[in-house]
């Protein structure tokens, strides 16, 4: 069994992390692992001097408690990465882990989170569908503004209509649409290829964006199927035709549900709220949850099955409608 300190043996697991996850995966385990490393000091292991052959399964039920004071999703993704470390160890035979036991103890030890159903405002989404829409029908005197504005509707009608999520709506190119067949080949959440489909009202406000900035990119001097489908219109961007950030995407939905909606929807609907309703669309017409999850992507079907509900409004409605009317 090699000799090397718990510090030396965390530091190769995050490389092998850092390697294989995202950026934001190899953070929290980072991030984990770093308390983690606390927890140990407190029990008198500290980990820059003590070998890993010191660890057995005991530390996760000391990480564990020390957990109780976070949220029951932090709980969770710590313990993850606490577990995977443990993995590494035993692998690279750093040391002695009864892994059946290491389980054993996190299911003994670990919060259960409640399961919520996801929630989001069905008529105040397409009170902004349709106040976007009206964009084509308004007259705009700078050039700019008029192209934000159809950008800005061919950005939420895509986020509606095609379940998209915010990061890979920003990533698309131009040539990423097959704009005979209406769809895109994505690489999607897990680095996964995937196929999107487009609606014919989420086509035609790509189309009336684009043909506004015909001029834009046929003057950028590079193939239009390089080009991002949604480009950047500010002072910075310049005559550059520049993707938008992520970011950009969340402030694009931000802006219009404040101007749909007034300052009081402030945070009620972000990006991710119009794939739940496009979940939720696809459920209600069809009442088809593998269709509803092979379109949404969801690898598991226990996620699709969260939307798979009534909203308050509706189960208001019908209790009214059964007890009260006629009475």
């Amino acid at each position: 069994m090699n000799e090397q300190t718990i510090s030396q043996a965390i530091s190769a697991y995050l490389d092998n992390v850092a390697l294989a996850r995202s950026q934001n995966t190899a953070r929290t385990y980072r991030n984990a692992l770093q308390m983690f490393s606390r927890v140990l000091d407190e029990y008198w292991i500290p980990p820059e001097t003590s070998p890993t052959t010191k660890l057995n399964e005991d530390a996760i039920a000391w990480m564990a408690a020390y957990l109780k004071n976070f949220s029951p999703a932090t709980e969770r993704l710590y313990l993850t990465a606490v577990t995977g470390f443990y993995e590494y160890l035993a692998a690279e035979r750093l040391a002695e882990i009864n892994l059946p036991r290491l389980r054993l103890l996190i299911r003994q030890r670990a919060r259960r989170p409640g399961q919520r159903l996801p929630q989001f405002p069905r008529e105040a989404i397409e009170k902004v569908l349709a106040f976007v829409n009206g964009f084509l029908e308004q007259t705009f005197e700078d050039k700019k503004l008029r192209l934000r504005a159809l950008r800005d509707r061919a950005f939420i009608v895509t986020l509606a209509d095609t379940g998209l999520r915010v990061h890979e709506a920003c990533a698309l190119r131009r040539g990423d649409l097959d704009w005979n067949e209406g769809r895109a080949v994505i690489i999607g959440k897990g680095d996964k290829q995937a196929v999107v489909r487009f609606s014919a009202r989420s086509m035609a406000a790509l189309r009336d964006y684009l043909a506004a900035r015909a001029a834009l990119d046929g003057s950028s001097g590079r193939p239009l199927a390089s080009l991002p489908l949604f480009a950047r219109h500010d002072k910075g961007a310049g005559e550059k035709v520049k993707p938008i950030t992520t970011t950009t995407g969340r402030n694009i939905v931000k802006a219009r549900v404040r101007q749909a909606l007034g300052d009081e929807a402030r945070g009620e609907i972000t990006p991710h709220s119009f794939r739940h309703y496009f979940v939720t669309t696809v459920l209600r017409a069809t009442g088809n949850l593998k269709m509803a999850q092979a379109l949404a992507r969801h690898s598991n079907i226990a996620v699709t099955q969260r939307y798979a509900h009534l909203s308050d409004d509706e189960l208001d409605r019908g209790y009214y409608e059964i007890f009260d009317e006629g009475n």
